[in-house]
């Protein structure tokens, strides 16, 4: 660029470079603001800085451990600021680089420097728009792509947000399959004992707590079938669909915090599918009967767990149910005392 304009000659060198400089963050972010003017000024020399880069990263066996990590903080730094697009990281998924470790240790430069700029959400969107928010495990050797390693590595390396970014998008990667294949299950009519012993499994593998399993399960219950859209017909088919697949919602509503979990989902459900509004509390109620939901987790429900949606109209509907569950457990509690 500069020759085209007659600023240098040919044979003229310079003592700078990244490569010769310390090796420090504030050094390499003065480095990034001179890469960010020159191209904000010469918008063609962008693609080409790029390119450039993704060489680089290629070839990093070919530099020196500090001459690495500069190019790593550096890099970090650029990213940050937007002068590089994330979908240069590409490169580090060389599978040289991976094997011989010096992918995951120049991640671990790059990230503390990108994240220091920024912060892990920022980071995150930018590895989201390039699809490489569930790659990050591509930086370890086949051998070594878990959750377990990746979190030991990353936050023994300082770079404790990344380890816990990773662990959810797994987590989050996790439900959507689990809600996948229950889905596909229920379709086929697989018997309940089949369904309850593969939920079981996946929970115990990816670590999915039962009150986020009783609402995947919901969810997965209630879109399998194609609901009438006449309010007066849709509550007598709900509770034919859903005293079928009690037993298997039963299996999972094993903890209060579960059964509150269900509560709110079927309110959520009932607000924002207008034409269940009236089939509240008949779900409720049949949930009860077939021992889905308990009496403590209604009556917390009634009390002050709900939520704002359609609060009212639920509440009216629950409250003749409501109270003689509460006179059913002072009975209880009467009978008891005189058993005693």
């Amino acid at each position: 660029m500069l020759l085209e304009q007659n600023l240098i000659t040919a044979d003229m060198r310079t003592d700078v470079c990244v490569f010769a400089a310390q090796e420090d963050l504030e050094t390499m972010q003065a480095f990034a603001q001179v890469f960010n003017k020159l191209i904000r000024r010469y918008k063609y020399l962008e693609k080409g800085f790029e390119d450039e880069v993704k060489k680089l990263l290629l070839f990093l066996k070919g530099f020196s451990e500090s001459e690495r990590n500069k190019l790593a903080m550096l890099t970090g730094v650029l990213l940050a600021n937007g002068t590089l697009n994330a979908s240069i990281l590409n490169s580090l998924y060389n599978e040289n680089l991976v094997k011989e470790g010096v992918s995951a240790a120049f991640a671990v430069k790059l990230f503390k420097s990108w994240i220091n700029e920024k912060d892990i959400n920022a980071v995150a969107s930018s590895l989201r728009k390039v699809s490489m928010d569930n790659r990050l495990m591509e930086l370890f050797p086949a051998n070594k792509q878990s959750v377990e390693h990746f979190t030991k590595y990353f936050t023994e390396a300082g770079l404790k947000e990344l380890s816990e970014y990773v662990r959810n998008q797994q987590t989050i990667g996790a439900r959507k399959e689990l809600q996948k294949e229950l889905q596909e299950q229920m379709s086929r009519g697989d018997p309940f004992k089949d369904i309850i012993l593969y939920v079981k499994e996946e929970m115990k593998k990816n670590n999915i707590p039962e009150p986020v399993v009783i609402g995947i399960i919901w969810s997965s219950v209630m879109s399998t079938v194609e609901w009438n859209k006449k309010e007066e017909l849709v509550a007598e088919q709900a509770i034919k669909h859903l005293k079928q697949y009690s037993p298997l919602l039963a299996a999972f509503t094993t903890q209060g915090q579960s059964e509150l979990t269900l509560l709110l989902k079927i309110q959520e459900y009932c607000y924002d599918n207008i034409h269940f509004m009236k089939a509240f509390q008949k779900i409720v109620v049949l949930f009860y009967k077939a021992e889905v939901l308990s009496e403590e987790p209604i009556l917390k429900w009634y009390k002050d767990a709900h939520v704002a949606k359609g609060k009212s109209v639920f509440l009216e509907q629950m409250k003749k149910f409501v109270e003689w569950l509460k006179n059913a457990e002072e009975e209880s509690e009467s009978e008891a005392e005189e058993g005693d």
